[in-house]
């Protein structure tokens, strides 16, 4: 497995001309790191005007691995070829190395840029990445990796400190400052011959390449690096290494790269729907920072938010009046270590009652826009206490809990409802304080237990009686002057009491499914299954010429082919077929094919976009301007693997790519509009649409279907 590292952005507060000058002096060797022995000059280049000067050395390295590892592969150093490539007109520095010892065993690519701050010319800015790739070491490939990854981790720890002890040894020889590269002074003959040096040193980049082979230097030692390049790009493009120490907290290099490389993948993925640094982290946290889990999880949880609009629910959902009443919990200051502090008197809430009063999406509904509020004072915390707070506490006091707590359908919801928590808010449980369990507890703890993250569970902090108002109990954790009343506390708790909710109130098993159903579909998305031979389709009418058309759909699984058709006369109502297996609605989604088996593409209908070909986890938001009145058609198709053309036998990418995909089914999660073309601009702002290959007309496309569109995927 090839393990990749890429670093936050690290700004040094000093000039470029400086920090080269603090880099330099590692070499040869470097003191500050024992393993780099040292370092011989290979080749090396400069241009006659002094910008391009690139060297390439071969570095001794002394890695600290088992005396026994380095007798089995017979070495006691190791080598690697660095090669930098410094541009003083542009003030760049690029430096690429590779290993040179068991380079066929071993691959290992760094890379680094330090270039000028984007927004202070007088900073620097510093990324790095790196890969490795073991295909095999004597059987001892785990314990290199082991190795190779911590040694790399200890050198990305020290480069900062390496960059500043030797700044401190420049200012202490008195140099503070370097002047930055000038061209050469050249008497002026006439007025363009300012112009004409302009045009001498823009031309340098391809006259110096042919120099540098004749001192020995490979061509590409002057191209741009074929690995990509860190760029360093305004704050909203990348994460800065003080940024995460400040509002993420202590992370480890590795820690960094993982929540790096997520969030690169986010922004490509996930155009308009990138959740905030901090929830990122919570997922990764939530996994043990492995990106593959995290980035699982994640996906299931943004398209949940999506469909069920959870990123609005504080400005437009207002709790029902009975929650408001007898919903013993509410937020109450903070606790020592600055979280937010959530109180829940469990023991005195009417469970049952507000389950026959409101049914279980109410109740759901609301936890959620608790947890969302608690995201919320998690980030006003982080700025109140200048360090980052990203989860609360959770005071529950059972006092008053009993046997009617245990009401079958009460617990039902309750399992749900930690089900749904579970799954989309981890790691913002910092602590749970249970007071004054009673003898019931236990009971219900086995209940529920099974259905609690491990990690979360161990953050339980449990009480009995009066447990918590001694020794390593209630006073560890919050200050005496915020203790709520009701726990012999100071501070009033503007938390409601909860109490038996009147049976005025309970509606009828009828009433409560409709609320449910209601509640639970109430979002402009709908959800659809596609089926191998049975695609999706919906029918949008057009009367008015110059419509807009407008999607933005999440491919939920599978992949699948997005295809708009234009028929002049109206397809025949979709007709049930007898196994019931499409054309009806089920809790997967709809399936619904409109197009009739006897129609005949180019007679009856026609394409009016070239068939767009989505992966996998991806959004695609687009616009279609119509020309023409009359009956446009969405397809979502199921997409199979092309055969092999070259051969009748199909490959092996193949056959596993259709093995993962077993049931021949995709999930697509989709919302449509229509809009006048005048109002068009101003109602796109949401769907971020763009011009992309998809709004290329298909070559076919007759006449009357012309059309003019746009489209945005993505990947």
């Amino acid at each position: 497995m090839v393990q990749k590292y890429q670093s936050p952005v690290r700004v040094y507060k000093y000039p470029f001309e400086l920090i080269m000058a603090a880099y330099e002096r590692r070499f040869p060797t470097c003191p500050l790191i024992p393993m780099f022995v040292g370092s011989d000059t290979m080749n090396e280049f400069k241009s006659e005007d002094g910008a391009i000067h690139v060297i390439e050395r071969r570095c001794k390295l002394d890695v600290d691995a088992p005396r026994l590892l380095k007798k089995i592969a017979g070495v006691d150093y190791v080598y690697f070829v660095q090669k930098n490539s410094l541009n003083s007109r542009e003030r760049t520095l690029h430096i690429e190395a590779y290993n040179e010892t068991f380079s066929n065993r071993v691959i290992i690519n760094e890379h680094c840029c330090y270039t000028v701050h984007p927004e202070n010319e007088d900073w620097t800015c510093f990324e790095q990445s790196a890969s490795l790739d073991i295909k095999s070491f004597f059987g001892f490939e785990s314990t290199v990796e082991k190795i190779a990854m911590k040694q790399y981790t200890s050198n990305i720890k020290k480069g900062k400190e390496i960059i500043e002890y030797y700044l401190r040894q420049l200012e202490e020889e008195g140099i503070t400052f370097v002047p930055r590269w000038t061209p050469p002074s050249i008497t002026p003959s006439s007025e363009t011959s300012s112009s004409s040096c302009k045009k001498q040193a823009a031309s340098m980049a391809v006259v110096i390449p042919e120099a540098a082979l004749k001192e020995g230097l490979s061509g590409d030692a002057l191209s741009s690096p074929s690995a990509p390049e860190p760029v360093v790009g305004t704050p909203d493009d990348k994460l800065d290494a003080d940024y995460i120490k400040r509002y993420l907290g202590d992370l480890t290099p590795l820690q960094e790269s993982c929540l790096i490389r997520l969030r690169q993948w986010l922004q490509e993925t996930h155009k308009g729907k990138i959740p905030k640094d901090e929830h990122i982290l919570r997922f990764l946290r939530a996994r043990d920072f492995n990106i593959d889990k995290a980035r699982e999880i994640m996906c299931q949880s943004l398209t949940w938010r999506k469909q069920h609009q959870v990123d609005y629910i504080l400005e437009t959902w207002t709790p029902p009046q009975v929650l408001q009443d007898y919903y013993a919990g509410g937020w109450h200051h903070h606790d020592k270590d600055g979280r937010p502090l959530y109180v829940l008197r469990l023991g005195q809430m009417d469970t049952k009652g507000l389950v026959r009063a409101l049914g279980e999406e109410a109740l759901l509904r609301y936890v959620l826009s608790i947890n969302e509020e608690g995201l919320r004072r998690c980030e006003e915390n982080t700025k109140v206490f200048g360090r980052p707070i990203s989860s609360w506490t959770c005071l529950v006091d059972l006092e008053g809990l009993n046997m009617r707590h245990l009401w079958r359908p009460g617990v039902k919801a309750l399992l749900r409802i930690i089900e749904v928590v579970e799954a989309n808010y981890p790691e913002t449980l910092g602590r749970l304080l249970i007071l004054r369990a009673p003898r019931v507890f236990p009971v219900l703890w086995t209940l529920v237990s099974p259905f609690i993250d491990d990690n979360t569970r161990r953050k339980f902090l449990i009480y009995a009686g009066n447990d918590y108002q001694g020794p390593g109990g209630l006073l560890d954790y919050i200050d005496k002057e915020i203790i709520p009343d009701f726990l012999s506390g100071e501070c009033m708790c503007e938390v409601p009491e909860g109490g038996l909710v009147p049976k005025s109130l309970y509606r009828t098993a009828e009433e409560l499914e409709n609320e449910d159903l209601k509640l639970w579909t109430e979002t402009i998305y709908q959800s659809a299954s596609v089926f191998k031979g049975a695609p999706h389709e919906i029918l949008i009418q057009i009367v008015d010429a110059s419509s807009v058309i407008t999607w933005d759909f999440d491919v939920c699984k599978g992949d699948i082919v997005f295809n708009i058709y234009h028929s002049k006369r109206s397809p025949q109502p979709p007709k049930k077929d007898s196994l019931g297996a499409h054309s009806i609605t089920s809790p997967g989604g709809n399936n619904v094919q409109l197009i009739d088996k006897v129609w005949q593409l180019g007679r009856d209908y026609s394409m009016v976009e070239s068939p767009l070909i989505c992966k996998e986890g991806e959004s695609v938001q687009g616009s279609h301007v119509t020309r023409w009145p009359g009956f446009y058609i969405l397809q979502w198709k199921f997409h199979s693997m092309p055969a092999c053309a070259a051969s009748s036998l199909p490959r092996v990418d193949d056959v596993l790519a259709s093995l993962q995909v077993s049931s021949h089914k995709c999930k697509v999660m989709y919302y449509t509009e229509v809009i006048g073309s005048e109002d068009f601009r101003g109602s796109m702002t949401s769907l971020e649409s763009s011009h992309s290959g998809f709004s290329q007309l298909s070559a076919a496309t007759t006449s009357s279907s012309q059309s003019h569109s746009s489209s945005m995927i993505s990947r």
